[in-house]
């Protein structure tokens, strides 16, 4: 039975790396992602050890197709992680290594995914070394001549064949040995080599062994004494931790959200930005710091007054994010917005909300396993959501509106920039070409210019169904429509 499975196995590998070549090899990314992630999927639940009942196979498909979702829509860096999370955790399933709560996931996950890329070569190498352990050399070698004689006499009736038969000769001269050649590509047998390396760890996952005992059993692991961390030495940190944020608070409610005048040579951009992404490096400290300090049986589990202090230094850490935040938004209003300050918004956004469920684990007594599990749960949502969103159309859009040729503040539009955005840039470029006055020869030409080279790039690209995506076919309808054709 277990050669019987080992050999379905081989199988279903040998056959999921042909569709793959057929679907991705050289085929711009796009459904074909999509429908790998389905096919690997389905073949995870056909080949575990334990048959799925139908229900349940059905259901772990569904959701495998879920969150694979975002890759029809357009494929993206988020999207694809996704989607490969979600067939790990199938694999994971299927063969019941999926950790009891969400908070040990991640571990589960780091852990599978170290051995993942050598596991078909750890298994490659156990095969042989348990085959030369049971054969010898002369067994091999017999092995061996079975095959031998008959492939050479074959070879040679076919070549009298082809001497005495004008058919057989003509079929031979006919087939094309360049298509066979094409497979023996370098860039193709790799492509082969890390789908099946991909594969088989799914098919067969392994975690790596744990190096460190485990002491969540033990009962006084949450006693242990940090040092330098006493009862007195965490006082004193959060007295000193709170009047240093109040003041920092004070700062921005006055500058920030007061809105008054800084001192000469600075603006508030500058102000802004100087302070936007090592806010929320503090945020994330000081967030370390309060799981450590709010431990079980740790002296501020113990001490309401610690208790209070901590309840308030959360407190200010949630209004620096949102300090962080505005000076974003300040900072964006003078320089326009990048993908990069995107990211940063969503980033500050997730630490924000990182901080109230620390807050809430606390006043609600959870323990960390519930805290990890909900961020896990937070980041996960935000991740998926993210994928389905056309981040650069909305970044040329807000540029464009917010332009000084539109809004008639702020600074000029970064032509340059947008033309890196990528197609999804035309019809915001479109708006722009619209509201510019009809003196203005030089940016229309360049605007004119960056449009036209981003509208033949995308009618250059692919156009074969693998490659299909809904956002190209939003962009594709929206410059045959006749609204667009008129421009």
């Amino acid at each position: 039975m277990p050669k019987a499975r080992g050999a379905n196995r081989i199988v279903a590998l040998v056959a999921v790396v042909a569709i793959s070549d057929f679907l991705i090899f050289r085929q711009a990314p796009g459904l074909n992602l999509f429908l790998f992630a389905i096919l690997v999927t389905t073949t995870i639940v056909l080949s575990a050890r334990r048959r799925m009942q139908p229900l349940t196979a059905a259901l772990w498909l569904g959701l495998s197709a879920f969150t694979s979702a975002p890759l029809i829509e357009a494929p993206s860096p988020m999207g694809i992680a996704v989607s490969l999370g979600m067939v790990m955790c199938v694999a994971l399933v299927s063969a019941r290594l999926v950790p009891q709560r969400l908070s040990g996931l991640p571990l589960v996950l780091f852990r599978f995914v170290i051995l993942a890329p050598l596991r078909l070569l750890q298994d490659c190498r156990k095969h042989l070394a348990s085959r030369a352990e049971h054969s010898s050399f002369a067994a091999i070698w017999r092995n061996l001549g079975i095959w031998m004689v008959p492939l050479i006499l074959a070879s040679i009736f076919l070549l009298l064949f082809a001497i005495a038969n004008p058919l057989i000769e003509d079929a031979l001269r006919s087939i094309d040995f360049a298509f066979l050649l094409q497979f023996m590509d370098l860039w193709r047998i790799g492509f082969w080599l890390a789908v099946a390396a991909f594969v088989w760890a799914m098919l067969r996952p392994r975690l790596k062994r744990r190096t460190v005992r485990s002491r969540a059993h033990d009962p006084a692991a949450g006693d242990i004494e940090i040092p330098f961390l006493s009862h007195a030495s965490l006082l004193r940190s959060l007295l000193l931790f709170n009047a240093l944020f109040a003041m920092q608070t004070l700062l921005d409610l006055v500058y920030l959200w007061g809105g008054v005048d800084l001192p000469d040579g600075m603006s508030h951009a500058e102000y802004a930005h100087r302070g936007a992404y090592p806010l929320i490096a503090t945020a994330l400290l000081a967030a370390a710091f309060v799981l450590i300090a709010m431990r079980r049986g740790g002296p501020g589990d113990k001490s309401p007054l610690i208790r209070g202090l901590v309840h308030a230094w959360i407190g200010q850490n949630i209004l620096l994010c949102l300090s962080s935040i505005l000076r974003l938004d300040l900072y964006v209003e003078v320089y326009s917005l990048t993908e990069l300050r995107v990211a940063a918004g969503i980033w500050m956004g997730l630490v924000a909300v990182g901080l109230v469920l620390i807050l809430l684990r606390i006043v609600l007594s959870q323990s960390n396993r519930w805290l990890i599990g909900t961020n896990i749960a937070v980041l996960a949502s935000v991740l998926y959501l993210s994928a389905f969103i056309d981040f650069s159309a909305f970044i040329a859009r807000f540029n464009v509106t917010h332009s000084l040729e539109l809004s008639h503040e702020g600074v000029p539009l970064d032509i340059d920039y947008l033309s890196s955005l990528g197609p999804s840039a035309i019809p915001a470029l479109d708006l722009y070409l619209s509201a510019l006055p009809y003196e203005a020869i030089d940016k229309t030409r360049r605007a004119l210019s960056v449009r036209q080279s981003l509208a033949d790039g995308f009618e250059h690209r692919s156009d074969d169904w693998r490659s299909w995506n809904f956002r190209a076919e939003r962009i594709e309808a929206y410059l045959r429509s006749p609204a667009t054709i008129a421009r």
